[in-house]
């Protein structure tokens, strides 16, 4: 099998001091900006115990024939 394609990510800080998280797949290159609001009332911790509670409620119900 012949894999020449390269996966590799780094977090690189811009101007503003957030970081960017960029992946490069082969020739193309992904960069991901990430922001939170200062102002939310729920952790990081929080939201992604609620996405995997929602996750697992959705799978969980009868799929349709």
């Amino acid at each position: 099998m012949n894999n020449d394609r390269t996966d590799t990510s780094t977090a690189i800080a811009t101007k503003e001091g957030k970081p960017d998280f960029v992946k490069r797949i082969g020739k193309t290159t992904y960069r991901v900006r990430v922001h939170f609001n200062p102002n939310s009332r729920e952790t990081m911790q929080d939201k992604i115990i609620r996405m995997l509670r929602n996750e697992v409620s959705q799978s969980q119900k009868p799929q349709p024939f």
